[in-house]
């Protein structure tokens, strides 16, 4: 019997890219996700994984781009950046722009901070909808389309079960960003980071309860989110912690 399987991908910068070698163990236990909904990061390696690329062609991509290698720049310069240089990346590898073109349906979760109020984008301009996304606060202008501004997705909402409730039979989470909750010391560039999961993190816990499985390798704090150069570790990490959940994936489909 074939199970209709909802993926939950959380946010996270350069630390999405566990979600990767979390996909690619739960393919080798022969579970592909039905529809995908995720906020920044997640909506990011979610959408390329529901355009047909594979595991490691989206790692590729993601280590050659510019999607987490802004650390540089915050140190360098002030001010706000906008989010328009994505924009051609994003066509190059979605000619036609489109969420309809996706393989595997996707939710992509942004904030519209007019309205302060998640949105979740599923149809039309697929760009738009993932540079609203992961448009970190501070860090760029906001982005304007459809009559409002929209920042990152992980602002109201870094786990985005809501488009999956009540539509799946089994619900997988994948959260990249465990904390410690006391640390010694901590680099300027990840105090806005810490602080958005620290003051997300007990909503996060509350919406556990509704995945089927929830998969959280520990430490993750460990890795910055312009940790784009450990990328190899990231994605292996996120990959072998997962290969320990063998038991857990198996009842799934049992």
């Amino acid at each position: 019997m074939q199970h209709k399987i909802g993926i939950v991908l959380s946010g996270g910068g350069a630390r999405g890219i566990a979600h990767l070698g979390i996909l690619k163990a739960l393919e080798e236990f022969g579970i592909k996700p039905s529809v995908i909904s995720g906020t920044s990061a997640g909506a990011i390696a979610g959408a390329f994984y529901a355009g047909g690329y594979s595991l490691n062609e989206i790692k590729s991509i993601v280590e050659n781009g510019d999607f987490f290698n802004i650390s540089n720049v915050l140190i360098k310069k002030q001010g706000f950046f906008n989010m328009k240089g994505f924009e051609k990346m994003y066509h190059q590898y979605f000619p036609n722009n489109s969420f309809d073109d996706l393989q595997i349906p996707l939710h992509v979760a942004a904030t519209d901070i007019l309205k302060g109020e998640s949105v979740y984008f599923s149809s039309g301009n697929l760009s738009q909808a993932l540079m609203a996304s992961s448009c970190i606060p501070v860090v760029f202008q906001p982005l304007q389309f459809n009559d409002s501004y929209y920042v990152d997705g992980g602002v109201l909402n870094n786990f985005p079960i809501e488009p999956l409730l009540n539509t799946c039979e089994i619900i997988i989470g994948s959260h990249v960003n465990s904390i410690k909750k006391e640390v010694n010391e901590i680099h300027m560039k990840d105090i806005i980071d810490r602080s958005f999961h620290l003051a997300l993190s007990s909503s996060v816990k509350d919406k556990t309860n509704h995945c089927h499985l929830f998969i959280e390798p520990p430490n993750m704090s460990r890795y910055s989110i312009f940790d784009v150069k450990k990328s190899d570790e990231i994605f292996n990490y996120g990959y072998s912690y997962t290969l320990t959940l063998e038991k857990e994936i198996l009842k799934l489909v049992e």
